[in-house]
């Protein structure tokens, strides 16, 4: 099976269209689509779709887009593995960012990575905490920033720092929730990312611990939009500490008493990828911009707070 075949594989489903994968690849379309006929014809199988809107993946072709992309990243570690033993370590990464990025530290992280590891290309994906954990899994993230506990022994994480959440509502509703118990704040409406999110896993947690149950749920899938809806008054949520004093002091929203629950920040990679020269230069750059709290080679131990104990907090000073 030609390498070439996969890439193009790879970049028309990421693309949605041949014209635009062919100028990412710097090919004519022609060839291109002549890569896929041919891929589809040694496979047998029928991979995208056409449509006058652009190409769509086959249910096959969904399955067999993720062993693709790991045949792609496994041809990145060689490559990295062979700059390494000249010295030199370069090929691309793919990573996962989540929240904000002045929060994560992006600007500062890849000013690091340029100055160290200039062979070194990134490219990131937005994501979902869930789902960035399993992207890492699945290998179609080389790692990514990730906030809440990890489960299982296929992940590692280099822990960053912890992250607190306060409960928030509209700046007009101060004197309804002031003296509000947990049945009185359930039934507020609530608005929260999606069940894949840890986000809405801390919040769901903090109802259990109360023996409550939100009445009404509105969906957003960012932290930002998560903040910006309680500000225009739609409802009750949590936003991280430093935005939501922020937003207190500019009187966009008010805090809910002291509640306050907390996680972990981890940079999140595949354990059996941890001499990756590739995966080693990225935690040398995290060290460089970040102070560890945890031993990178550690995948599980020091994990997040149960978030049910943070909750316990509730009542005593940030």
């Amino acid at each position: 099976m030609e390498f070439n075949r996969l890439r193009s594989f790879a970049a028309v489903a990421e693309a949605g269209h041949l014209t635009r994968a062919a100028e990412k690849l710097h090919i004519s379309q022609p060839a291109l689509s002549a890569q896929i006929k041919a891929l589809e014809d040694e496979l047998d199988l029928p991979l995208f779709e056409r449509t006058p809107a652009g190409m769509t993946l086959t249910p096959a072709g969904r399955r067999l887009l993720t062993e693709a992309e790991k045949v792609l990243a496994a041809a990145q570690v060689l490559h990295a593995e062979a700059r390494s033993l000249k010295g030199e370590v370069g090929g691309k990464a793919t990573l996962g960012s989540l929240s904000d990025p002045e929060f994560i530290r992006l600007g500062d992280f890849m000013t690091a990575a340029v100055e160290r590891y200039p062979l070194l290309e990134i490219e990131f994906k937005h994501e979902i905490t869930g789902m960035a954990l399993e992207h890492v899994r699945q290998g179609t993230l080389d790692g990514s920033f990730y906030y809440g506990d990890l489960n299982g022994s296929q992940v590692a994480g280099m822990a960053l720092r912890e992250i607190g959440y306060r409960v928030a509502a509209p700046a007009a509703w101060r004197d309804r929730i002031e003296h509000a118990g947990w049945a009185e704040i359930a039934a507020e409406p609530w608005i929260l990312p999606p069940d894949v999110s840890t986000h809405h896993q801390l919040a769901q947690t903090l109802f259990r611990t109360h023996g409550a149950n939100p009445a009404k749920l509105i969906g957003a899938d960012h932290e930002v939009v998560v903040s910006s809806l309680v500000a225009s008054g739609l409802g009750i949520a949590l936003i991280r500490d430093e935005a939501a004093m922020h937003m207190a002091a500019a009187g966009e929203i008010c805090l809910w008493r002291d509640a306050r629950v907390a996680t972990t920040l981890w940079f999140i990679y595949l354990q059996s990828r941890e001499q990756d020269p590739l995966v080693r230069a990225l935690l040398d750059v995290l060290e460089d911009v970040w102070t560890p709290q945890a031993d990178p080679a550690t995948p599980t131990q020091g994990a997040a707070a149960a978030p049910g104990d943070e909750a316990a907090k509730e009542g005593t000073s940030n």
